[in-house]
């Protein structure tokens, strides 16, 4: 998982929404992320949102742009099928992502 959580910082950090810094804006939501066992992305579920339209879209955006992830190890494919992590995602005021929790 760490991996996979460096991963999307490093694309959230080069792909910082440019709306999101013109406004200002600043927010967290929660994301829900279905990966396959290749660890190419099945779903992506907004579950709670920033209250910013821009940010959520631009967190979907960002896995998108960092898929795919690194295949689910060998031990793993018996027992699951589709993995979905759940993190809460950041967008600071200071133009950082973090999708740290």
């Amino acid at each position: 998982m760490e991996a996979w959580r460096a991963k999307v910082e490093r694309v959230g950090n080069l792909n910082y929404p440019e709306k999101a810094r013109e406004k200002g804006l600043s927010g967290a939501l929660i994301l829900d992320v279905a990966l396959r066992p290749d660890g190419t992305v099945e779903d992506i579920i907004v579950r709670k949102s920033s209250g910013h339209r821009e940010l959520d879209d631009a967190a979907v955006r960002i896995v998108e742009l960092a898929a795919p992830f690194a295949p689910f190890p060998r031990d793993f494919l018996d027992e699951v099928d589709v993995l979905h992590v759940t993190r809460t995602w950041q967008f600071m005021n200071n133009y950082r992502f973090s999708s740290g929790r």
